[in-house]
């Protein structure tokens, strides 16, 4: 990590590499900057396609190119889209055993949002049906991944906000989640920390990069909690939404946030984690009761998205009530089979998805 780190690359030598990316770091010549570390001595392919909540598709032409290439090295360079194509480019081709040999994977995410590039799961749209598929093995997890805060110095503010926010979600579902440690509660801890200190002044001022770098750790921080502990609800949901109406993924989250929140509090337990989440990031003081520790962790998620001119609402995202409507149970089918849910702290029945659905039109 830091402003030498690209540096790591230029001991790749002789080798055939792939570079997972999207057509507007290519044409800004913000790749440069990673080809220009690379030695001489390899043959190196770009594969920039890459577009939002990748599909099944997408990740098709590019195993395509890294099976023509005979790839040794992938690396995913850009958003979380990009780590995640790059991901489903492995997990195909070690599904389906068309490469055989070794593969190293490299993730250097331009956003500080998705933590993808300390996860191993991925999540790939299927267009046909219209829904996201989270997929998890031990095989797509980066081998190395390379935190450069210069990338994210660019960022249009909707961005920031959105992958903010859902860095967030990584960390309080993480912290609530079934698979949750003492590994994972520091980790989500000190990324909350980290979060609540710097994440407006990330977005509010384009020039510091001090608070850019550390909202890029947090993110990273919170990728690794979550990859210990599971996620839950949250994401399960966002995910369908994201699919059916292709709603930012982090703006999904967000709108969703504070109604799983309030879902899962009716466990007792889970809502004395969140309590605890509260009190541990310095959101809500000692002085403060239970009650109103958790008050304070749902005013700070509606206070940050006003302050970043984000919509609180669906009905804010221009998606039509009759189409929301008419699609709300298929969402709720959907959300019930996606992966995440299955670390959740409190189950949930169809009728209750809706119910959160309507809730948040």
């Amino acid at each position: 990590m830091g402003k030498d780190a690209l540096d790591i690359l230029k001991n790749i030598k002789k080798s055939k590499i792939l570079i997972v990316s999207d057509e507007f770091l290519v044409k800004n010549s913000m790749i440069k900057k990673i080809t220009q570390k690379l030695d001489y001595t390899n043959k190196i392919e770009v594969f920039d396609r890459v577009k939002p909540d990748p599909s099944l598709s997408i990740v098709s032409d590019a195993i395509k190119t890294m099976v023509d290439l005979d790839a040794t090295h992938i690396i995913g360079f850009g958003g979380g889209s990009a780590i995640d194509t790059a991901k489903g480019v492995i997990y195909f081709l070690r599904e389906s055993k068309r490469i055989e040999h070794d593969i190293e994977f490299i993730a250097i995410p331009t956003t500080s949002g998705t933590g993808s590039e300390v996860t191993s799961v991925t999540v790939l749209t299927d267009e046909q049906k219209q829904t996201k598929h989270l997929l998890e093995s031990d095989d797509i997890l980066p081998d190395v991944a390379i935190l450069d805060a210069e990338f994210t110095m660019s960022l249009p503010k909707s961005i920031i906000a959105n992958t903010g926010i859902d860095v967030l979600t990584h960390i309080i579902e993480a912290y609530v989640a079934k698979g949750a440690n003492e590994y994972s509660d520091a980790l989500a801890e000190k990324s909350g920390d980290l979060l609540i200190k710097y994440l407006y002044e990330s977005y509010s001022n384009d020039k510091n990069d001090i608070a850019r770098e550390k909202v890029h750790i947090a993110s990273n921080l919170a990728g690794t909690a979550f990859n210990i502990a599971g996620l839950g609800l949250n994401h399960s949901i966002a995910h369908q939404i994201g699919g059916f109406y292709h709603i930012p993924h982090g703006l999904a989250n967000a709108i969703l946030l504070k109604e799983v929140i309030d879902f899962n509090a009716t466990d007792k337990a889970a809502k004395q984690r969140y309590i605890k989440f509260a009190r541990r990031t310095g959101m809500a003081g000692d002085n403060l009761d239970d009650n109103m520790a958790f008050s304070v962790l749902k005013e700070y998620i509606s206070v940050m998205m006003k302050l970043m001119d984000m919509p609180d609402k669906i009905s804010k995202c221009n998606i039509d009530k009759e189409l929301w409507d008419k699609n709300k149970t298929v969402l709720a089918k959907n959300a019930l089979k996606d992966n995440c849910l299955k670390y959740n702290p409190k189950s949930i029945s169809e009728k209750e998805i809706v119910a959160i659905l309507e809730k948040i039109y």
